[in-house]
């Protein structure tokens, strides 16, 4: 398996790649400069906000639901429109908004972070019929939230603990019991960073710094690691004909030349099939 390069626009924090099943193309952020990314059939597109924004839902052939630094709002990216739902630490200068992915029921899990990764600062929540609930506090830097195929499982990390936890979920999607952890990589001694999980139930994890994505199967045994072209992968996401490629966003921050391809997206054919993104419900 060889990378090929999506787009070579270079983002500075590249993040919350989202395949959109109604459209059959690629959406992602760089959370630090703003924008918002599109690329349909070899043309890339670029929306600009006046906040850092990091993660999307689908909600429709023309609106996203996205997670900026203050707020959860609509966005309608033919028309431009802004519809705000819900302030996310609005009153918090510290905070952003990172990782987050809707789940299987239609709500949306969002995680916050320190602008500069503050320990503890930040918290995940979900976004549900119109309700923001605090599900975990005291995270540092939130990462890999997805989903259990069945809907039964939520993931996510704390990437410097570098343990990724499982909690279940009721019959709603909501948090059912104690987060556990699931899986170690201190002995790996990689940071988890986003997450997605296929069809199968495969955990595949991009670890930063690694110039990876290490996919561990259900049970959280290690399986393979699919390379990428640049050191700082951040998270990966399923997507093309037959959700085969495994596509991969990265960062540029703090690299220079001895990186030449850092803060590129990427893709990868795979021989996994992911599942599709699921719809945000409003």
């Amino acid at each position: 398996m060889s990378a090929s390069i999506l787009s070579q626009t270079q983002c500075t924090l590249g993040e919350g790649p989202l395949w959109h099943p109604k459209l059959n193309c690629l959406f992602w952020f760089d959370i630090l400069e703003h924008r918002l990314y599109q690329v349909k059939e070899g043309q890339e597109r670029v929306w600009q906000f006046d906040r850092a924004v990091s993660a999307a839902g689908w909600v429709d052939e023309t609106r996203l639901l996205i997670a900026s630094e203050r707020d959860l709002f609509v966005f309608d990216f033919e028309t431009e429109a802004q519809t705000h739902l819900v302030d996310l630490e609005a009153d918090n200068p510290v905070t952003r908004s990172n990782d987050g992915r809707a789940d299987p029921l239609g709500g949306f899990w969002i995680g916050t972070m320190g602008y500069n990764a503050e320990p503890g600062a930040g918290a995940i929540y979900r976004f549900y019929k119109g309700e923001l609930r605090k599900l975990f506090g005291e995270i540092s830097i939130s990462n890999a939230i997805c989903f259990a195929p069945d809907g039964k499982h939520a993931f996510f990390t704390d990437t410097p603990t570098k343990l990724i936890k499982r909690v279940a979920l009721d019959a709603d999607g909501w948090p059912s019991g104690e987060a556990e952890t699931w899986l170690d990589l201190n002995a790996e001694g990689v940071a988890p960073d986003g997450a997605v999980i296929d069809a199968a139930g495969n955990f595949w994890n991009a670890q930063w710094g690694a110039s990876r994505v290490a996919c561990y199967d259900p049970a959280g045994t290690f399986v393979e690691a699919v390379p990428y072209p640049a050191t700082q992968i951040s998270c990966p996401a399923f997507g093309g004909p037959e959700l085969g490629t495994l596509f991969a966003t990265s960062a540029a921050t703090g690299l220079g030349d001895e990186d030449p391809l850092r803060g590129q997206v990427f893709a990868v054919q795979t021989a996994a099939q992911g599942q599709q993104e699921h719809q945000v419900l409003l």
